[in-house]
């Protein structure tokens, strides 16, 4: 059976800048295959736009919840993208 790929904006808030979250993101996804890209936000979120089989996903998006040992995440927000360019790899942009 084929699996469909699938497109997240994630928005996570809470300690996640000036912890590795970006790095552990970057990390996590580079194990799993998926790709897309990890940044911060001005406001003090980390934006993920993340590519991948769904079942890679929803465990990509547990991890994220838990995040890097100094993080702290208090929310997350799933987006799904239905325009979203063809990722080849998983970057840490700024």
């Amino acid at each position: 059976m084929h699996k469909i790929k699938r497109t997240l904006q994630i928005i996570v808030r809470g300690r996640v800048q000036g912890v590795g979250y970006r790095w552990f993101a970057r990390e996590l996804a580079n194990q799993l295959g998926v790709t897309g890209y990890v940044r911060n936000l001005v406001n003090g979120d980390v934006e993920v736009m993340a590519q991948g089989d769904s079942d890679l996903l929803e465990y990509f998006m547990q991890k994220l919840k838990e995040g890097p040992t100094f993080s702290r995440v208090d929310e997350i927000k799933v987006t799904e993208v239905d325009d979203a360019p063809v990722y080849q790899s998983f970057d840490i942009t700024f």
